[in-house]
């Protein structure tokens, strides 16, 4: 559905993104990660076909993105920094969607106007910060777009609406094979609806998995041995160990690789304590990050 290859876009000399390839599928979730800074919403636009990249090739549905015109009727790119036209209602603005999207559907309008419950009639620069985050998703699913390219979505969003939004998106993935990609800091909200995620690092794409497969490949584990020095010198060359922590005589690892190889080679030592307990998605980017130099505290989680 979505192809990127060998993507690289500069700025006065500086590559915001570069040599990066993700493929998104039809009608998945796709969760964009990474630091402040990593070319994220550089390439969201590179997606919506705002910026034209110097190198590579971005496809979507295996049409190249940028100035087309016919393509960019089936995406809806929500940015962070929301924008409307000055002075103009929901409803006006509803018109101004409708004149550019040929696929805008008026009786799914009239069914969000009742999720949203706002009056179309009121402008919406006077509305607060959540309520036109809800405007914005408003005109976008009304349009049935295809593709739906979404920078910090739920920011200013309170949890009901944040959860109503979900379940549309649901709805349309399920319905309409609705594909999606996201760039958030909310890693909890992520993790609750995502199926692919990619973690960027200075314009370059470090990870790209499904989320499950990601779950899987790494693991925080506490141990401690009868004869500690010795055998954490020895796991430490054994094993892929993203991060480690003493906390008194318990040793605390965060390591990837597979779970049975990993106990595997633990067991042996004889641990006086062996512990395999869960990661979310928002300690597995903490941790990825670490591992590539994104320099991080000592956190307890």
């Amino acid at each position: 559905m979505i192809q990127v290859e060998n993507l690289t876009k500069r700025f006065e000399g500086e590559a915001a993104v570069e040599n990066l390839n993700i493929t998104v599928n039809k009608g998945s979730i796709y969760g964009l990660l990474g630091s402040n800074g990593a070319g994220k919403t550089t390439l969201l636009k590179i997606l919506a076909g705002i910026y034209r990249p110097d190198h590579g090739s971005v496809r979507i549905q295996d049409e190249p993105v940028y100035e087309n015109v016919t393509l960019k009727q089936d995406v809806v790119f929500i940015p962070d920094a929301l924008y409307f036209l000055p002075q103009a209602t929901i409803q006006q603005m509803a018109g101004y969607y409708k004149s550019f999207y040929p696929n805008w559907n008026q009786e799914r309008y009239e069914k969000l106007k009742q999720v949203f419950d706002i009056n179309p009639k009121r402008k919406v620069h006077r509305l607060s910060k959540g309520m036109q985050r809800q405007v914005a998703f408003w005109l976008a699913l009304s349009t049935m777009p295809k593709v739906l390219i979404l920078d910090e979505p739920v920011d200013g969003l309170d949890p009901v609406m944040r959860q109503k939004i979900k379940n549309l998106l649901f709805q349309d993935i399920a319905e309409r094979e609705l594909t999606v990609i996201i760039s958030s800091h909310n890693l909890r909200e992520l993790e609750d609806i995502c199926d692919h995620v990619g973690i960027m690092h200075k314009g370059t794409l470090q990870i790209e998995k499904e989320l499950d497969e990601l779950k899987t490949d790494t693991h925080k584990i506490q141990v401690a041995f009868e004869e500690d020095e010795a055998v954490q010198d020895q796991l430490t060359e054994e094993l892929n160990i993203l991060h480690e922590e003493k906390r008194g005589s318990v040793h605390l690892f965060i390591i990837r690789g597979n779970k049975w190889d990993i106990e595997k080679k633990i067991r042996p030592y004889q641990p006086l304590v062996f512990d395999m307990l869960p990661l979310t998605l928002e300690e597995i980017f903490i941790y990825e990050m670490g591992g590539i130099g994104y320099e991080i505290e000592s956190v307890l989680l």
